[in-house]
């Protein structure tokens, strides 16, 4: 099977205009196919409060009304996407920007309502991986950001950690499909205070070890979760740093692997 990478990229990367330059140097030198999700969730609280409208979270996790999904709409879907896709066209990369509505790539259903009222917030239910092969057989390469929809006109506000594991989940079925989380530490830490500690290797042994021992806790558990998800549905290994570990250099980063 061909490889496919699928990269995702936080808020404090997108923030910062030096940080995003990089990175998208390193994505664009990337070999083979690949698949780039991004959120954008700061700014998008940016412009919010800009426009006097207050972001409501619970637990880390935003709540998405009517005027939440609209200013997430613009930023995500507008201002941070395109502003991506035009500095990936600048270093020769021929990439389409997309929510979850264009081709009909990824829907979703609107989370029920249990403890919380999340509002206009989706859990993914299908990814249509021969639609987006379409654009990869065609060397577009794919810009996601973190908007689905439920296939009757309503967008939904959607965690850009489970679109890129849904997307990959999906495309495996195609290609040899590897996950990059990059976010600004170097990897999982054995001591979050030792930003070397990396912790290179993790498989569904030492990730109990690291359970029981309390390296890993709070957000970070969901997070290993759904890697092992991902792959215990065809993905072949996850990985999570430093945009560097884009390199053949770096090899100071954390792969999860069964």
């Amino acid at each position: 099977m061909e490889k496919l990478s699928i990269i995702k990229i936080g808020g404090n990367i997108i923030e910062d205009d030096t940080s995003l330059n990089t990175f998208l140097k390193l994505f664009a030198n990337l070999e083979g196919k690949k698949i780039l999700v991004h959120g954008g969730g700061k700014k998008a609280t940016h412009i919010a409060s800009k426009l006097g409208i207050e972001s409501k979270m619970i637990n880390g996790r935003r709540i998405t009304d009517a005027e939440t999904l609209e200013v997430i709409t613009m930023v995500y879907g507008g201002l941070v996407n395109k502003n991506i896709v035009a500095k990936l066209q600048s270093l020769n990369i021929d990439a389409i920007g997309l929510t979850g509505a264009d081709i009909n790539s990824i829907k979703s259903e609107k989370r029920p309502i249990k403890e919380v009222d999340f509002g206009f917030v989706g859990d993914v239910k299908k990814v249509a991986s021969d639609s987006i092969n379409k654009l990869i057989k065609a060397d577009f390469t794919p810009v996601f950001c973190a908007i689905t929809h439920n296939g009757n006109g309503q967008l939904l506000n959607t965690n850009a950690d489970t679109i890129t594991s849904t997307i990959a989940v999906g495309m495996s079925k195609i290609y040899e499909t590897s996950i990059y989380y990059c976010f600004e530490l170097n990897g999982v830490l054995k001591d979050f205070n030792d930003k070397n500690s990396v912790v290179k290797l993790i498989n569904s042994k030492t990730y109990k070890k690291l359970l029981a021992h309390k390296i890993i806790t709070d957000g970070m558990i969901p997070k290993i979760d759904n890697c092992f998800n991902a792959l215990n549905n065809g993905v072949s290994r996850v990985n999570i740093g430093n945009t560097s570990m884009l390199t053949k250099e770096n090899d100071n980063f954390t792969t999860i692997t069964l």
